[in-house]
C-alpha cells in the first residue's frame, strides 16, 4: 500500500532531520544555556555570589572534592602516602562600582549618653 501521508515525502524528513540537528547543537553548545559562561569571574562590589560549576574553580576539582570528603582514606589494599596538592585557577573579581576612602574622624569617641534607652 502506497503511502499518502506527508511525514513520509523527502522534504518532510529533510525537515525533520534538521530539527534534530538543531536540537542537538543546541543542547551541546558549550556555550548555551547548559553550559559554562564564556567568560569566568567572582563576584566583587555590588554583585552577589553566583553557582559555580566545579571545573571553574580548580583545574583538579574532582580530586580536590575526594580529598575532602575522605574518599579512599582508609584504603588498607594499597598504603600509598600521596600529599594531595590542589591546582586552584586564579579568577578576577568584577565590580560594578569602587571603594572610596572611609573616613572616620581622630580621635573616635562614641558617645554612650547619645542613643535613646528602651526600658
Amino acid at each position: 500500500m502506497a503511502s499518502t501521508r506527508n511525514k513520509n515525502t523527502p522534504g518532510n524528513y529533510y525537515l525533520d532531520q534538521k530539527q534534530y540537528a538543531e536540537s542537538r547543537t543546541y543542547t551541546t553548545y558549550k556555550h548555551s544555556a547548559y553550559g559554562e559562561a564564556v567568560s569566568t569571574n567572582l563576584p566583587g562590589n555590588g554583585l552577589l555570589p553566583a553557582q559555580l560549576p566545579g571545573n571553574t574553580m580548580s583545574y583538579n576539582s574532582i580530586d580536590t572534592e575526594s580529598f575532602l570528603f575522605g574518599i579512599n582514606s582508609t584504603n588498607l589494599t594499597e598504603t600509598t602516602n600521596k600529599v594531595f596538592t590542589p591546582e586552584n585557577k586564579t579568577l578576577t573579581p568584577v565590580n560594578l562600582y569602587e571603594n572610596g576612602p572611609i573616613y572616620i574622624p581622630e580621635p573616635l569617641v562614641i558617645q554612650t549618653n547619645q542613643r535613646p534607652q528602651f526600658n
